[in-house]
Parts: structure tokens; sequence; C-alpha cells
């Protein structure tokens, strides 16, 4: 357990001449305040936000930030208030802790739902000072030392979450040690059997690797002296995690993983690392393609260094990183390296924080987004720095999410040159606009003046900002054409009641009826109309009595209900449609839902409801105002189509057993794809009709039973 003594001399060592007596006091309130309280280890609970402040020591951070480490869970986990830290500790350390705070406090509904929240409260208390989501990181990190003590599932749970969430924020904040630590603490509960096997498998190497990095450290040492280069050699093992992210890459075991080991080479200059770089590749011969040269194009953390694997001693593949002493700072501890102490208590220079340019844009994204899934959907690209840096035809770099295309390039310029985007010349040669831009590649965007963008944009896109601009220009046009479509409905209408539309428009009869369905003007009203989830007649209701609408027409329809009328006998029982009746229904034929799945129903103008699964791309692609909720009427049971994927030896005779295994089941089979593979195998694609996902689950189970069949999957595309 770490102690007051200990943290005031971390402190002290970095950032002489700070009020002590201030983190004194902190620990002697925080004592105070959670006396009686144990955390589930049964140790008091002042052991953790003492090993948080500990943390935060380490990372170099001001004095504030580890007052709040010490009082981060005052708030919360007592009766204590942010105006009382306020006047104890003074308005910075409240302000930090009412941040942290509020990032752990709020309660949600599911477990989406509150990851992508959460990360909305981090990012949002990040924007007035970022200290706090360090105070967060260290918080997670003793938590994940500890959670042991925690019930599997939530074990589970909580790695999860940390895999997912807070080693990337480490990572991206160009924070490595605490990344490290996080991947392999979530990995060991995530996997434990592959966790403690693999940590057994390097435990065994140990002493052989530690004298190999030995001898490679006293060669490396003898050519920098033979150089005159004054130079600091390091070696260490890879984390585990990493290693275990390269055999499931490279889809091998440990005894074929060859660069466990990282030399590491810290100069003085940027100079001596290039001069450090041509002796190791004189020394050892380098592998083809695996130089990374990160000075001259820096990761988007700040991350500088050169990367290289050579064939070492023995024939043996390892690393080496080389770096000045500045850059190997900004390495270890990323944003925190670039703290800066000023007089009047400020802790972070402004300057320095600006250079996130990418927290600032994931926090205008934030902004724009409403749906937690498409939120989570932004962060998760933004956040994991697999990225490609390329050149504009002046030479700036810019960087993308890797599987970019042109369009992400030209959204990046501005938004009116994406929509523009016609096409694109990479390296000088005209490519299609969804050709995946690779590291290096020179990029020129073709626009035309009259070109819009497309939906299908959507599927080939990769960065946020690129999928965002386009799917506000597509709710925009949507908009417009449903507010035209909406007139041209209630004016047509209208006119068989003898009502004039334009003067209703006018006098403001029309705002009042859009404000009693709860609408703000009347562009919303007639929008609503035209997606077909009001009709003209509701709003005739509001304008005229019962009796004038009684004697004008009995017959009260949709915009949709006409449609049914031509198209009578089409719509399916199947569904119940919340809050409207008779309506048209169709089943997406991009998922084919059966009963039993989780569906959405999607307003199509003209054509009804069309019914997909929750999960379905085109529903999750599909403007939130066209959505209308649905569910399936269990007192009806037809048969539906679905398409299932089986591959098996190729056999003589197999299709006919298969194609039995399924009539068996009272599924028919409504068309059927054979094609041989080179592996001797065959892989058939059948649509069947069935009633629900159990009679689906009956079919896979009888195919199953056919000798020769290796998997049976139900396809989504």
């Amino acid at each position: 357990m770490i102690r007051l003594n200990d943290i005031l001399e971390k402190v002290a060592a970095y950032n002489p001449g700070c009020d002590l007596d201030l983190l004194r006091k902190a620990y002697v309130f925080s004592a105070k305040v959670h006396q009686g309280q144990t955390r589930l280890s049964g140790e008091p609970y002042l052991v953790h936000p003492m090993e948080v402040a500990g943390i935060l020591a380490d990372l170099k951070l001001d004095l504030p930030a580890v007052v709040t480490g010490l009082l981060h869970d005052t708030v919360e986990d007592t009766l204590t208030t942010i105006e009382e830290l306020d006047a104890l500790f003074g308005p910075e350390v409240a302000r930090l802790v009412d941040g942290v705070t509020k990032i752990g406090k709020i309660h949600f509904k599911t477990k989406e739902e509150s990851q992508a929240e959460n990360f909305r409260k981090m990012l949002l208390a990040m924007a007035n000072d970022i200290r706090v989501i360090l105070v967060k990181l260290a918080d997670r990190l003793h938590n994940m030392r500890t959670l042991q003590y925690q019930p599997e599932a939530k074990q589970r749970a909580i790695a999860k979450e940390t895999l997912d969430i807070y080693a990337p924020i480490a990572n991206r904040l160009g924070i490595s040690w605490v990344k490290g630590e996080l991947e392999d603490l979530s990995f060991r509960y995530l996997e434990p059997q592959l966790y403690y096997d693999l940590a057994s498998k390097v435990a065994k190497k140990k002493q052989e690797r530690e004298s190999y990095v030995s001898s490679v450290k006293e060669i490396i040492k003898k050519q920098l002296e033979e150089h005159g280069i004054k130079g600091e050699v390091s070696g260490r093992s890879k984390h585990l995690y990493s290693i275990y992210r390269k055999m499931q890459s490279r889809n091998v075991d440990i005894d074929q993983i060859y660069d466990l080991i990282a030399i590491r080479v810290n100069v003085d200059d940027i100079r001596e690392c290039y001069e450090v770089l041509g002796i190791i590749h004189s020394t050892w011969k380098p592998i083809p393609g695996r130089f990374k040269d990160y000075i001259a194009m820096p990761k988007g953390n700040m991350y500088q260094s050169l990367h290289t694997t050579v064939i070492g001693p023995l024939g043996e593949r390892m690393e080496v990183q080389i770096r000045t002493s500045e850059m190997h700072r900004v390495a270890e501890s990323g944003i925190a390296a670039h703290w800066k102490y000023k007089e009047g208590g400020k802790g972070y220079d402004e300057k320095e924080v600006r250079r996130f340019t990418w927290l600032r844009q994931l926090l205008e994204w934030q902004q724009e987004l409403d749906d937690s899934r498409e939120f989570m959907d932004t962060v998760k690209v933004e956040l994991f720095p697999e990225d490609v840096f390329v050149f504009t035809p002046k030479g700036d770099v810019k960087g993308f999410p890797k599987g970019s295309t042109p369009i992400d390039f030209a959204y990046s310029i501005h938004s009116d040159v994406g929509h523009r985007c016609v096409g694109a010349k990479v390296n000088g040669k005209l490519v299609p606009l969804k050709h995946e831009l690779k590291t290096g590649d020179i990029v020129e965007v073709i626009t035309s003046p009259h070109h819009t963008p497309s939906k299908d944009w959507l599927k080939i896109v990769k960065s946020s900002r690129a999928r965002n601009r386009i799917r506000a220009w597509v709710k925009t046009e949507e908009r417009m054409r449903s507010i035209i479509l909406g007139r041209e409905i209630c004016e047509k209408e209208f006119r068989r009641y003898s009502v004039n539309f334009a003067k209703m428009s006018k006098t403001g009869e029309l705002k009042r009826v859009a404000q009693e369905f709860g609408f703000q003007a009347e562009d919303d009203l007639m929008a609503s109309v035209g997606y077909g989830k009001l009709s003209s007649n509701q709003i005739l209701g509001k304008l005229l009595p019962a009796e004038k609408l009684e004697a004008a027409a009995e017959h009260k329809e949709t915009r949709i209900g006409k449609v049914l009328d031509k198209l009578k006998g089409k719509s399916s029982s199947a569904i119940q449609i919340d809050g409207v009746e008779d309506v048209l229904v169709r089943f997406g034929k991009c998922c084919n839902p059966l009963p039993g799945d989780e569906i959405v129903g999607f307003i199509t103008r003209g054509r009804g409801v069309t019914i997909h699964t929750r999960d379905c791309p085109f529903a999750l692609d599909s403007e939130p105002e066209r959505r209308i909720e649905v569910a399936w009427n269990k007192g009806t049971k037809s048969a539906l189509p679905v398409k299932i994927r089986v591959v098996c030896n190729d056999e003589k005779g197999i299709l006919a057993h298969i194609a039995t295994a399924i009539t068996n089941c009272e599924a028919n089979i409504s068309s059927a794809s054979i094609q041989s593979t080179l592996d001797k195998r065959g892989e058939n694609l059948f649509e069947v009709d069935v009633t629900d996902l159990g009679h689906l689950k009956r079919v896979f189970s009888s195919i199953m039973k056919v000798k020769g069949v290796i998997t049976v999957e139900r396809v989504k595309s």
C-alpha cells in the first residue's frame, strides 16, 4: 500500500516549491469522510484514492490533479458537496472532482447506451479540462489492478469496457505504460486460460531472453562508441496482449513469433537517430517492409520514433526503436509529458492541449449525433489508431482510418468539396471513388459544381467526418422532399373539403395545428405527412368540425392506405404496427426478418412499411424520422423466406440428403445455388420458407445431422 510520504516525495521531485500542505489537507479530509468504508478486498476505502493519487504523481501531473485523485470519490460516495470542496481546496480542484463525478454518476437503460453516454460525459469533461480524463484513467487502472475481488460476470464486463474504451483513450493520449497495463489486465480477465498459458510460455524463456538482450545491448553500445555517439540502450519484452494480438493476426503459435523483443536506443538529437538507424542496418539485415518513420510522420498522439525489424544474432527477428530522450518522454507519458507548470495555478498549456485536434472533432460530432449506436460507431473508428497517412497535392499530410477512400479525403478538405466530389487522382492516376487509400499516396480531388452526394457513399466511407456530413445532407434532402410531398397531399385533400390550404397557412392556423401535434413549425407538420407518420385527415380533424368531416367522406385513409387500395391483399398480418392500422407491409430482402428477430419498421414513400432486423445496416443508416415501432403478431403463423449457407464435403448424393433434411422439417426450398471450391468442398446457398426462428433452428439441426455437412449459417446481405 502506498503511503502519503511516498506521494509527497514523488510530487516534490518533479514540482519543487508546490504547496504540499494542500496534499496533506486533502489526505486528512479524504481519510475523515471515507472512515468506516471498506472495499470488496476488505481494505479501508482510503487505499483506493491514495493509489489513484500515486498513479497521477507517476504521470507527473500538477498539484490540483493529484489532490483530485485523493478526493475524486468524496462527492459520489460520501456526504461531501462540491461547494464544500470549493471552500476547502479552491474552485480548480472542485471543478475537477465535479468532472470526474459526472462521468460515473448517470444510470442508463442498456449497456450500449451506457457506454455511449459515458463517453459523451468524458468528452464534455475533457473540453473543459483534460486532467479529468487523466484522473479517470488512473481510477480505472487501480480498479483493474484489484478486479479479482469482483464477481466473475462483473470482471468480464469491466474488462471489456476497459479494453474497448479506456485503453484506446490512454493510447490516444500517448500514455503507453497505462495503455499496456490496462490491455494486459483486461486480457487476463477476458481470456484467463489464454493469458496464463501465454504468461507461462513467456516466463519459461525469460532467462534465455535476458541473456540475448544483454548481448545485443553490448553490440549496439560498442558500435555507438566507435561512431562517437552517446546513447542509452535498453531492451524489453513486449507485453502479453500485444503478443496475443500478433498470434491472432498471423494465426501462429508463440514459438513462431520471433520479434518478442524490442531494443530501444535513446540519443540526443534527430540527426543521431538516423545515424543509429544506418548503424543498425549495416550490422544486421533489415526485413523489407518493416521500417516505419514516425519521426517524419508522427502518430496522432504525438508519438515519434524510428521502428525497424532486423535479423539479429542467432537469426532471430528483433525490433529496434530509435528516438531522442524527449521523444521517449512523450512516448511514455503522452500529453502528461507536455504539462506546463505556470504561476497562478493554471496546470496545463492550452497550446499543447490544442494539438489534440481529434478530441475537438469528437466533441463536435457528439453534439451532432442523437443516436447512441451511431455515436459509438464514430468513437470506435476515431479512437483506434489504425491510420493511413496521405499527402495533398501541396504536400500536407492528412491521417485517416484504415480503408478510407477519396471521398473521406474530399470531406476532410471541406464539406462542399466532399458533396461535389466526382472522382480522384491517386499518384497521378484516375481511381474510382471506392479506391482504398494507402500510406504515402498523393491524392487530388475532382469536383463538379452540379454533383450531389449519394446515400451509397455511406457504405464505403470510413471517417466519421465524411459519414456525418453525408448523413446530414441526405437527411436535409429527404426532409425537403417530405415537406414538398406533405404540402401536395394536404392541398389535394383540403380541396375535397373546400378548405383553402394557402389561407390556413397565412392565418397561422396550420402553425397552431403543428403545435397541437407537438411540432415547432408548419414545415415540421408537412414533413410528418410526407413521411407518412401523419395523415391529412388528422390535420383536418383539428381544423373542421366533426360533422363536416363525416358528411364529406366516410372513408378516411392515410397516404400509405391509398396505396393499399391498389395493392389489396399484399399486406402481412404477421406484423402489428404501433398506432397505424391497415398498412401495406413488406419484408426487407437485405435481412429477411423472421418472427423472433428484433425488428424495426421503415416507412417507404408510396410503398408502405418495410420490416428490417434491428441490426440490419440499411435500417441503421435510415433516417430516425422514417422509423416506426413494429412487433410480431403472435397469433399469426405464415411462412417467410430466409437465406442459409451450407458448407459440406463435395460428395456424391450429399445435396439430395441436405434437401431431404430441409423438407423433412416442413420447410419449402424456394431456390438453391451450388458451388464447388478448390479444396473439394461445396458451398450451397438455399432460400427456404420458415415460420419463425424456432423453425429455422430445427432446419439447422436437421441439416447438421447429414454426414459430410461442415457448417450451416443464416445469410444476411
